[in-house]
Formats: C-alpha cells, structure tokens, sequence
C-alpha cells in the first residue's frame, strides 16, 4: 500500500491496483501549486465531508477518470445528481470495494456544501486492504468513539488531523493515536492558511515523547506500508 501526501488534508492511496483519492482540494492550494490534478489517477474518490476545501477538485478529477465517488448519502447523492458513479453509506456501515473494506466511523465536526447546502453528516474512514489497515480521521475533534475502531480493526497507520482551530491539535492527536491503538501517525489539515500553522519540530517531538512516530509529510512525498 502506497501513501502519498497531496497537502492539507488529501491522501492518494495505491492498493490491489487502483488509485485511490481522499479529499481532494489541491487547485487552490498555494502550497501545493507543484501538483497538476490533470497527472492524478483516481478509480475512487473518498470524501470525508462536503467543506470547500476537501471537496473543490472532486467533480473535476472524477468526471475525467471515471471515478467513484464514496461519502455519506447526501454527499455521495449530490455527486450522483451530477451524473457522476457514486457509492453512498452512512455511520457504522462498511462495504467490501475490489480494492479492500471501507468502513465509515463518526467524525464531530460540520458538513455543508460551499453554496450552504446541507452536506450529510461528516465522517472519517477505516481501509482494509492489503492486509494493511489504516484510520484517515477526516476533520474531526476529539471523540471516545474512536475507542471502537481497535475492538475490529488493528490499525497499521492512522492518518490524524492536527492543525487545531478547526480539528483536533497536536495534543489531542496523540490522545486520539492512543484511543485507536496505532502508533504510526500520518498527519493532515495543517500549514494550508494561517488559522492551522503548526511547530513541526514541536509536533514531532511531543509525539516521539509519548512513544509514537509522528511523520508530516513534504506535498507530494510517498511512503509504503
């Protein structure tokens, strides 16, 4: 399985074949104006929730690769109405895909679309696939749900917002790596505009004191499970 950062809070994924996009807001990203999303492979595009900044080049790169698109319902049905391939599911449900399992666990956060449209409930994802297993945590706060996730999955990577301001900080992060028992973390949603600025040198070091791995990835670099 191959992770790669594409900045803010968007992952590609390589697994069994296919390419695999989460949250894809790169266009307007200034930090990742090195990126063409026209160069970008996608068979699924898996969106956590309906903000601008996880959703902006989701309609674009789907319609040109002929992805699916995977969300909650109204998300998934918003795309679907664009006539775009689409999945939809909804909190605790999971659906065994060609490439793995995706389940979809809670996230506390807020989901509208940029036109103010309600966008469904927010959400994050558990993958199986690969006999490798990972967490992405969408936008999220702090939440004991996340003490669900290891009762059924061991996780070999949880990838963690940790900007602050709008998601969870770095400190709670490290309380979220514990509640879903992984210590490899992928950090994400940091850096973008000012409000999520984080001390990466800090970041790294309050993690490696509580016994983790904490990588924060260049835009553009990759890592293999």
């Amino acid at each position: 399985m191959k992770i790669t950062f594409y900045g803010h809070a968007c992952i590609g994924i390589e697994v069994s074949g296919k390419h695999i996009l989460v949250d894809p807001f790169i266009s307007a990203n200034p930090k990742a104006a090195h990126i063409n999303i026209n160069d970008l492979k996608a068979d699924y595009i898996l969106l956590t929730h309906a903000h601008q900044d996880h959703i902006l080049d989701a309609e674009v790169i789907a319609k040109r690769t002929d992805a699916t698109i995977v969300s909650n319902y109204e998300v998934a049905v918003h795309y679907g109405e664009k006539g775009i391939k689409h999945h939809p599911m909804n909190h605790g449900g999971s659906w065994k895909f060609d490439f793995g399992k995706v389940k979809l666990v809670n996230a506390i956060h807020s989901s509208s679309f940029p036109d103010g449209s309600y966008g469904g409930n927010p959400c994050g994802f558990v993958i199986e696939g690969e006999h490798k297993n990972i967490y992405i945590s969408g936008d999220t706060a702090l939440t004991m749900d996340m003490k669900l996730i290891p009762m059924r999955t061991k996780l070999d990577l949880a990838i963690l917002s940790l900007g602050d301001n709008f998601t969870m900080d770095v400190d709670d992060a490290i309380i979220a790596s514990d509640f879903v028992d992984c210590d490899k973390i992928l950090g994400v949603h940091f850096d973008t505009f000012g409000y999520i600025e984080i001390d990466h040198d800090q970041a790294k070091k309050k993690f490696f004191n509580a016994g983790k791995d904490l990588m924060l990835l260049e835009i553009g670099q990759s890592i293999i499970l």
